[in-house]
């Protein structure tokens, strides 16, 4: 009888472990209640025009908030809102600082100030977004609605010649739907959608807008344990040009990007009964060449850039 009865404890003691080993990794967020969180990022560009070396240092530091309002059997509607959008660019010792905490000048002959105009209407206005369980952003509903009001604005800037018609550029890249996608998503697209177990492993491709490069990154995730409500779970993202991704156009120059690579590698935790970031650090390397054309001119211009970002919950 004593036997049996170990037997029988030792039976639940490894269905208890293998309970621990499993975990059902998707979106559980609590309707009406207010999740923030912090990502900043540093990156350092290294390129090389006709044999001169050129440094761009830039720091990023936006903060955002989710709240679920509704929720379906397929999707969940969420209000997010960029709260802070801030970033800060050394290019070869010019300093460039762009906030949304700033009212800016959208009549101003400093790109800052108009961006930071720009920025500071961005973080002033709610996106409602539809989102699967997985933390993919299936739609923003006022996508639309946002990018019309906020490009009204941009007739009254002053800026002309290249300048203008790059920060007219630059602003219809930070609003467009793809765009806004990638920054929701950064925060919340890294889930399996299902039950996994300690081992496993899933993959997530993001095609995204960076810097108007059209860039596709396949990252697979593994993980690695579970302990209480956190999961444990190390990332590797692979980073190429997009598939027959439209070249840049600045200044007359066309632009192209099709022998860029790059790698990332993080660290997550995840709280298992919401879905969501506790922490994701990571570490970025990216190369190779762009091709530069113009009227009377063809270059190619080497690039390296190596960056550090980390995303943490805000209590």
């Amino acid at each position: 009888m004593k036997k049996i009865l170990l037997s029988f404890v030792a039976i639940l003691f490894c269905f208890s472990l293998m309970a621990q080993n499993s975990v059902n990794l998707k979106m559980n967020l609590e309707k009406n209640k207010v999740y923030r969180f912090s990502a900043v990022s540093e990156q350092t560009i290294i390129q090389t025009v006709n044999g001169n070396q050129q440094t761009i240092e830039s720091k990023t530091n936006n903060a955002v908030s989710l709240k679920m309002v509704d929720a379906t059997a397929d999707f969940i509607v969420t209000e997010v809102h960029f709260d802070t959008l801030i970033t800060n660019t050394n290019s070869m010792g010019k300093m460039v600082n762009m906030s949304s905490v700033n009212e800016g000048n959208i009549k101003s002959t400093e790109t800052a100030d108009v961006m930071s105009y720009i920025m500071n209407r961005l973080s002033k206005n709610a996106l409602y977004i539809k989102m699967d369980f997985s933390g993919k952003v299936l739609e923003i509903v006022n996508s639309k609605m946002l990018s019309a009001v906020i490009m009204k604005d941009t007739s009254s800037i002053t800026l002309t010649g290249p300048i203008g018609s790059g920060v007219k550029s630059q602003i219809k890249n930070l609003i467009s739907d793809n765009t806004l996608k990638t920054m929701i998503e950064m925060f919340t697209n890294y889930l399996p959608g299902k039950q996994v177990s300690t081992g496993d492993n899933w993959n997530v491709t993001i095609n995204t807008n960076s810097g108007g490069m059209a860039l596709q990154i396949i990252t697979g995730y593994h993980l690695d344990g579970v302990n209480g409500d956190a999961a444990n779970i190390t990332a590797e993202s692979n980073i190429k040009a997009a598939e027959n991704a439209a070249p840049m156009v600045a200044g007359g120059a066309t632009i192209t990007y099709d022998d860029i690579k790059g790698l990332s590698k993080s660290t997550m935790v995840i709280d298992t009964r919401t879905g969501l970031l506790v922490e994701d650090k990571a570490k970025t390397h990216i190369a190779g060449n762009l091709g530069v054309s113009a009227p009377g001119l063809s270059m190619q211009i080497p690039m390296d850039i190596n960056g550090t970002s980390k995303v943490i919950a805000l209590q």
